[in-house]
């Protein structure tokens, strides 16, 4: 398997398929040790914890963390506590979209949902949990020498906090069964997944002491990839099957939720998601040619097929 990196030094067509195989391994190794362990007391806690952590995903919001990293001249490895503390954040947001209080959603990552393994009340505790060790994470982590902790702490609670992520879900349950407007669903779709991804390459820059010119960069970079990401979402929750998506398919339109093919149709929606990916790209020519694996993320995202 590829070390962190490999592709960008090598010169080499990038390899994105060996680029996500590296920061995963990597990532799913820290997030091991970064985290208590199964038998620590009370274990249910902390199983329902890892049961949700490492139960697969392709580890995006970390690669993207990684790439940026490498993009400002840093290393994938210096990143991965910045990464991990990301994922933490993500893996809670998912299981407490889940409940029945809020998506009802009884499969993720082809895996039965949190609930449904170990019931509401510890699904519930487990998602503040992992919030809560996002945070712990990235304290304990060595700061880099532009970006102390009071910038990376802050950084990652107003991505996740009530104006951004939390604004989104809000948003997002109020709308059901509202016939929304694209502005409107834009918004839900800025604040409930592309901050959090224009969070982890900010973080991921951060790692690598970025200027003020590169963090700028990666920041209107985050931001078109996770509009564009959750507009392909929309998109596949229409085409394809659950066992495809490894989450249950169809289930905003059974819940009455705003989405882009609803609002502007299938045709006008991929095309809104090509413009957001080539903006994407336009931000990162600053990198001069050294974002290569952000590029192909980027192509992935927009390309994905689940």
């Amino acid at each position: 398997m590829p070390k962190l990196g490999d592709n960008a030094k090598s010169g080499k067509a990038f390899d994105l398929a060996a680029y996500l195989e590296a920061t995963s391994a990597a990532v799913n190794k820290g997030l091991d040790k970064l985290l208590p362990k199964a038998a620590a007391k009370p274990s249910t806690i902390h199983t329902a914890m890892r049961y949700s952590i490492f139960a697969g995903g392709k580890r995006l919001r970390p690669a993207l963390c990684v790439a940026a990293a490498e993009a400002c001249g840093g290393t994938g490895e210096g990143a991965l506590v910045y990464a991990a503390a990301v994922e933490c954040i993500h893996t809670y947001s998912l299981i407490h979209d889940d409940l029945p209080a809020m998506d009802n959603d009884d499969l993720r990552r082809g895996k039965p949902t949190n609930h449904k393994v170990f019931g509401e009340g510890i699904a519930i505790l487990a998602g503040d949990a992992l919030l809560t060790q996002a945070f712990q994470i990235l304290a304990e982590a060595t700061a880099s020498r532009k970006y102390p902790h009071s910038m990376t702490v802050v950084e990652l609670a107003k991505a996740s906090g009530s104006l951004q992520l939390i604004a989104g879900q809000v948003t997002d349950l109020e709308g059901e069964g509202k016939k929304l407007s694209e502005k409107e669903l834009r918004y839900i779709h800025e604040k409930k997944t592309s901050a959090l991804l224009a969070c982890a390459v900010r973080l991921g820059g951060m790692s690598a002491n970025c200027s003020s010119a590169q963090l700028e960069a990666l920041s209107k970079f985050g931001y078109y990839v996770g509009l564009a990401f959750q507009v392909i979402d929309d998109i596949l929750d229409v085409t394809q099957t659950s066992d495809k998506l490894g989450k249950t398919a169809g289930k905003d339109a059974a819940a009455q939720k705003a989405t882009y093919p609803a609002i502007v149709g299938m045709e006008r929606s991929r095309k809104i998601a090509r413009n957001l990916t080539d903006r994407a790209y336009a931000a990162l020519e600053i990198f001069e040619g050294k974002a290569t694996a952000l590029q192909g993320l980027a192509k992935y995202l927009l390309e994905r097929d689940r």
